[in-house]
């Protein structure tokens, strides 16, 4: 992580020197605009891409950290959180709640986020991979690594299939 990067990504890699875990950052030549291609590009399973998403929970910013094969229970994350009501962030949310770009949102640094839920099951995974601040930056971590950093509490956030 030696390396210069662009402003968004440059303030994860940051935080990833800070915090003085073990992790990697690598610029995807291509980017990818879904889990499943991030996963390819990488060369990792599906359920090792986290995908971050941003929710307003009772008009609040909330992080929902979920693996890249799954999705997030609207249900299950205003339960967790003892919301009425839960929606997707609009893209102007996105940026305004995490200051990434939809399509690149980090779970880390964040502007206006009150809370980050990640699903427990990421935990099994020895390294996950996370949004970097950029369609072609990821960065590969401990999952133990991404809870802390990221402040999140760990819950069942997805739709049983």
């Amino acid at each position: 992580m030696d390396r210069a990067f662009p402003e968004p990504v440059e303030r994860v890699a940051s935080l990833l020197r800070v915090g003085a875990v073990d992790a990697t950052v690598e610029e995807l030549s291509g980017g990818a605009r879904t889990a499943a291609e991030a996963a390819q590009a990488v060369g990792c399973k599906l359920d090792q891409i986290v995908k971050t998403l941003v929710f307003v929970c009772d008009g609040a910013y909330v992080l929902a950290l979920v693996p890249g094969d799954r999705r997030a229970d609207e249900r299950r994350i205003a339960a967790e959180l003892g919301a009425r009501e839960v929606r997707v962030a609009r893209a102007d949310e996105v940026v305004a709640a995490t200051g990434f770009e939809p399509g690149a949102v980090a779970p880390f640094p964040r502007r206006g986020v009150v809370g980050v839920l990640m699903e427990r099951t990421l935990l099994q995974h020895g390294r996950v991979w996370i949004g970097a601040g950029s369609p072609t930056h990821l960065a590969a971590l401990a999952p133990s690594d991404l809870q802390q950093l990221a402040g999140a509490r760990t819950a069942d956030l997805v739709a049983r299939s």
